[in-house]
């Protein structure tokens, strides 16, 4: 193959062929070659082009989208993920100052032909169920979808969840940061308490701050102008001041600059997926990797 349709060094493919699930023990035609049909779902994310249209070399397009749809719903993405996030954690990489935010992306028409129901919550606990609304929804932008991210304090991304257009930001805190799980090398539980967590306006509210108090994680989200406005009108019972590090807000933008990597892939910058559950995994893969260059000098 070509060096110019493939991104997976030999030292990377190494760190996770062994995740890879196996055809042993499995009816039907065994997998095809692991390594060339990741090759292809990367290039066709990098790329942003139609399924059928992917080059050759990789093998039938079919193949690959339907062992891309086999990975995005049975976790095999998220596994290798949280392997990995193991690893860096074991070897010092993370920086547990995480930033939280959102980033909305127009959904093209060839991803907005399913019927979907529009209205009710979907249910982001269930990863690997598709949602009824395809998280997609209906914005300023037209019919959009949000990436509901959290980030490492070196733009590193740590959680990926998606939801439609229209949704707001805050009622998403909870559940990304639900999601935050770093498992250990070894004895010891999984880490999923940051040492603080850093957020724009859109996240402020008492709900949110209770949250992180209660779970000792510093906040480093602003007030907006009104908040402060109805405190101030309260008097003392509007209780006290938010005190904010404004040194550490600084630093948020980490997860905008995060987003800027995500989207050099063009099928994530622009959504072509009819289902939530392939599109999701793109992103996913797309951590996976980020995670890989970044452990390109560990053992």
């Amino acid at each position: 193959m070509s060096s110019r349709l493939s991104v997976l060094t030999d030292a990377q493919w190494e760190r996770i062929e062994p995740l890879m699930p196996s055809s042993e023990g499995r009816r039907g035609r065994p997998f095809n070659d692991h390594r060339l049909t990741v090759e292809g779902i990367i290039y066709r994310f990098r790329v942003g082009i139609p399924w059928r249209d992917l080059p050759r070399d990789f093998g039938p397009w079919q193949s690959i989208w339907k062992r891309h749809r086999r990975f995005s719903s049975d976790g095999t993405w998220d596994a290798i993920l949280s392997r990995l996030l193991a690893e860096a954690d074991a070897a010092g990489l993370v920086d547990w100052e995480v930033s939280v935010d959102s980033t909305i992306n127009r959904a093209h028409q060839h991803a907005t032909n399913l019927p979907r129901a529009t209205g009710a919550l979907p249910s982001y606990k269930k990863l690997f169920e598709e949602p009824d609304d395809h998280a997609i929804g209906m914005s300023r932008g037209g019919l959009t979808t949000k990436i509901h991210h959290l980030c490492d304090g070196k733009m590193r991304p740590l959680v990926i969840l998606i939801g439609p257009g229209q949704g707001g930001d805050a009622p998403m805190f909870a559940p990304v940061l639900e999601a935050l799980r770093v498992d250990r090398i070894g004895p010891g539980r999984a880490r999923t308490r940051p040492d603080r967590a850093l957020a724009d306006k859109a996240y402020s509210s008492r709900a949110i701050r209770e949250l992180l108090r209660r779970r000792g994680i510093q906040a480093v989200i602003p007030e907006r102008s009104d908040q402060v406005a109805n405190r101030k009108r309260r008097g003392s019972k509007g209780g006290r001041p938010v005190g904010l590090d404004k040194e550490a807000y600084k630093r948020r933008n980490v997860v905008e600059r995060s987003f800027n990597v995500f989207k050099q892939w063009r099928g994530l910058a622009t959504r072509y997926d009819k289902l939530a559950l392939t599109y999701r995994g793109g992103a996913v893969l797309r951590a996976i990797t980020i995670w890989l260059k970044e452990l390109r000098d560990t053992p």
